[in-house]
């Protein structure tokens, strides 16, 4: 089966032809640069890129992949959760699609997407993990635990109560003034070797699988807001250090304590916030420690792309699930 997958739950415009489990394209528009100018992403801006760049996207997507519409078997596209705006874009242009060739059509959820991406067979033959795993996704807007049975039997074990993940990166690195997106750059930063400013990880002694990062980012701003000036270079560091190690315990931590709890033997890493290279050593690490198996997707498939809602999709139209053309978009669309 090939499908066609549509992404733009946020800010990047993605289009994808994935043929059973491998991708044969995967084109993403970033707004990276429209959007750091103002330190994080503004929904209309979105929206409006969604627009200039849907179509091209998908065009690029069909001819590196070599196939036309009516080589396709079905077209797939994010419906939820996301910011409503620019959902809307990819979500009525595979809409149009699926109306004018009539291919069958499905909306996923952004959130499944993610939590099987790691089962995409890369083209280095590196193995995928097989049902049940313990998945920890963390991104810019969702943090949490989930209990993935099999691909459409997914339990959220717990979820962060304030901010996600990555949107702490965000926020801290905002506060530091470091640029946008904070994550990838407090990752190099805390990467070079040095001193750490200890900072408190909220939950840790609850045995619970759930998350809450507002407190280290405030014990963040606490500490700049009591040193004599502007950071240092090494301040700047150390901090960051400090920051990293914080957030990156704890969710490992967490995950960890489900698979062992519900004895499950794979954990997988998903979302944006699974390409810091901090958390991926850290989780190989306790992983190891605890006999679990680790897999974690190719730095391409954490963060938001459509090859994962392409494969994703393709499993439930394999199934025969089928989405009305009355299908709107979900601001919020748990699990």
């Amino acid at each position: 089966m090939i499908v066609l997958g549509i992404e733009s739950s946020c800010d990047e415009t993605a289009a994808a032809v994935i043929e059973d489990n491998r991708v044969r394209a995967d084109i993403i528009s970033s707004q990276i640069d429209v959007h750091k100018v103002y330190g994080g992403v503004v929904p209309e801006l979105a929206s409006r890129n969604h627009i200039v760049n849907i179509a091209p996207v998908i065009e690029t997507a069909l001819s590196e992949a070599q196939v036309t519409l009516k080589d396709l078997d079905g077209i797939v596209a994010t419906s939820g959760p996301g910011l409503l705006g620019s959902l809307v874009i990819g979500l009525q242009a595979a809409k149009t699609i699926a109306y004018t060739t009539g291919l069958p059509f499905v909306g996923v959820n952004h959130l499944r997407g993610h939590l099987l991406a790691a089962r995409i067979q890369d083209e280095d033959g590196t193995p995928v993990p097989e049902f049940p795993y313990m998945a920890l996704l963390a991104s810019g807007g969702h943090t949490g635990v989930y209990h993935v049975k099999n691909w459409n039997d997914i339990e959220c074990l717990g979820e962060t109560r304030d901010d996600a993940a990555g949107e702490a990166f965000d926020k801290v690195a905002k506060l530091l003034g470091l640029g946008y997106p904070g994550g990838p750059i407090i990752d190099r930063m805390a990467a070079i070797p040095g001193d750490e400013v200890s900072f408190p990880q909220a939950l840790r002694q609850k045995k619970s699988y759930e998350f809450s990062f507002s407190g280290v980012k405030t014990a963040v701003a606490q500490h700049v807001g009591h040193l004599e000036g502007k950071p240092t270079e090494d301040q700047m560091h150390a901090i960051v250090r400090g920051f990293q190690k914080s957030v990156v315990e704890i969710l490992v931590r967490k995950v960890v304590l489900a698979a062992r709890q519900k004895q499950v033997s794979r954990v997988v890493l998903a979302g944006g916030v699974a390409a810091n290279s901090g958390l991926r050593n850290h989780a190989m690490e306790i992983c190891g420690q605890n006999d679990l198996q680790l897999f974690a997707p190719p730095r391409k498939r954490c963060t938001d792309n459509a090859s994962m809602i392409a494969y994703a999709g393709l499993l439930s139209l394999s199934a025969g699930e089928r989405s009305g053309f009355d299908i709107s978009p979900k601001a919020n669309w748990p699990l």
